[in-house]
């Protein structure tokens, strides 16, 4: 059986990015993040890959959906389909999907567990996270912060799992 779950930082009103950037800089997120998928497979969009401040991610099986058929990316493997990305989830004990706004959409129905920041605040975004029925996910975790630079930003670290 996969074992596929999502990670992500989402703002109240859903919003993942602008302009490929984050909307926030959490540093407690980020290693959360780190930790939780140090060692496991993480699938990205292109655009999502190239954001990333490190490429490939270090200590970690990274996999780059693209539709290019040229195209390849270094250290990483590379598909040209979500078929072929939920393939690879068989060879993973967790698979791990890190974005973009398209990859989340597609395979949120895939997935049996949300790794979700909820940082308590509207932003201005292009990228948004799919909104999803609730009443399909159970919260088994929740861990609410305040940040450590912005006192006016809070945010949750909330994990849900399909019932």
């Amino acid at each position: 059986m996969k074992n596929i779950s999502i990670i992500v930082a989402i703002a109240r009103n859903y919003a993942i990015g602008r302009n490929n950037q984050l909307l926030w800089h959490l540093s407690e997120d980020l290693r959360r993040f780190k930790k939780i998928t140090q060692g496991k497979q993480v699938i990205m969009g292109k655009l999502t890959y190239l954001s990333l401040p490190v490429r490939p991610l270090p200590n970690r099986q990274n996999v780059v959906i693209t539709d290019r058929k040229d195209e390849v990316f270094e250290g990483c493997t590379t598909v040209h389909s979500i078929e072929e990305a939920l393939d690879l989830c068989h060879e993973a004990e967790e698979s791990f999907i890190i974005g973009g706004g398209s990859v989340y959409r597609q395979f949120l129905p895939y997935c049996n567990r949300l790794y979700i920041t909820l940082v308590h605040k509207d932003f201005d975004a292009d990228t948004f996270f799919p909104q999803f029925d609730l009443a399909q996910w159970k919260l088994v975790e929740r861990e609410d912060r305040l940040s450590e630079n912005d006192s006016e930003l809070s945010y949750s670290f909330l994990i849900f799992e399909k019932v």
